[in-house]
């Protein structure tokens, strides 16, 4: 990781939809495994089955491509009667390899963003998922020698991102996060007396959406792009 001063100011970074490309691969096997599972079921009872339980096994398993095909494994199951071939399940397991292999896809204009920001600011990046998974993805990047610091957490609520805090001296006052999920980026950091700045993606995961009533209840800048946030930073400290 980038070896920065103490005077520099802590950004925190949202990765997966913010940094680089993470959703489009889950729709992408999602629609795999609708067709999968054709001859038992619809693909909004698939839909709404796979949701349920991802529901329940997140408590179990946490986020990520390991509980994803654990999720997928269990509704196949449970929707043939116990019917479905090995083969299949096994197909099932193939395609959660083939995610975690993958090759990362920055987001347009990240690369050179962080270039400039890296000059400003001190880049914490704060992501939630399997420990492995995730920093697999951050060497992968290409833009790891940007981070002053990387922090995966099981977990983005108010008491993770204190923890992460305390843990690097950071004031939450003197603390700007920025990702693309209201629920996870935004709120908490909130919360604690922090700053956030929304980016939205193309799309968000169902368990990313917010309460609506906590989203009226506060304002936060919205950014069209990653590509605009070193003149909004500059704005902001002027």
């Amino acid at each position: 990781m980038l070896g920065h001063g103490s005077e520099l100011p802590v950004l925190g970074l949202d990765a997966d939809d913010t940094l680089w490309e993470n959703e489009e691969r889950f729709h992408e096997v999602e629609a795999r495994f609708r067709d999968l599972v054709a001859p038992w079921a619809d693909h909004a009872t698939a839909d709404a089955a796979l949701l349920a339980t991802e529901r329940a096994n997140i408590a179990r398993h946490g986020y990520g491509i390991k509980g994803f095909v654990l999720s997928m494994v269990l509704t196949a199951i449970d929707l043939s009667n116990g019917t479905i071939s090995a083969k299949d399940l096994g197909r099932i397991v193939s395609w959660g390899h083939e995610m975690m292999a993958h090759p990362i896809e920055l987001l347009d204009g990240v690369a050179r963003t962080l270039a400039d920001l890296v000059t400003t600011h001190r880049l914490l990046v704060i992501t939630k998922g399997d420990l492995g998974d995730q920093l697999s993805k951050v060497d992968r990047s290409g833009i790891a020698n940007l981070f002053w610091q990387v922090e995966v957490v099981p977990e983005k609520d108010p008491d993770a991102y204190r923890r992460v805090l305390s843990r690097h001296d950071v004031e939450p006052a003197a603390f700007t996060m920025v990702g693309n999920s209201v629920k996870s980026d935004i709120l908490p950091v909130l919360t604690i007396g922090g700053r956030a700045v929304h980016v939205p993606h193309t799309t968000t995961w169902v368990f990313e959406e917010p309460d609506p009533a906590e989203v009226a209840a506060v304002n936060f800048p919205v950014l069209e792009s990653f590509s605009q946030l070193p003149d909004f930073l500059v704005g902001q400290a002027s």
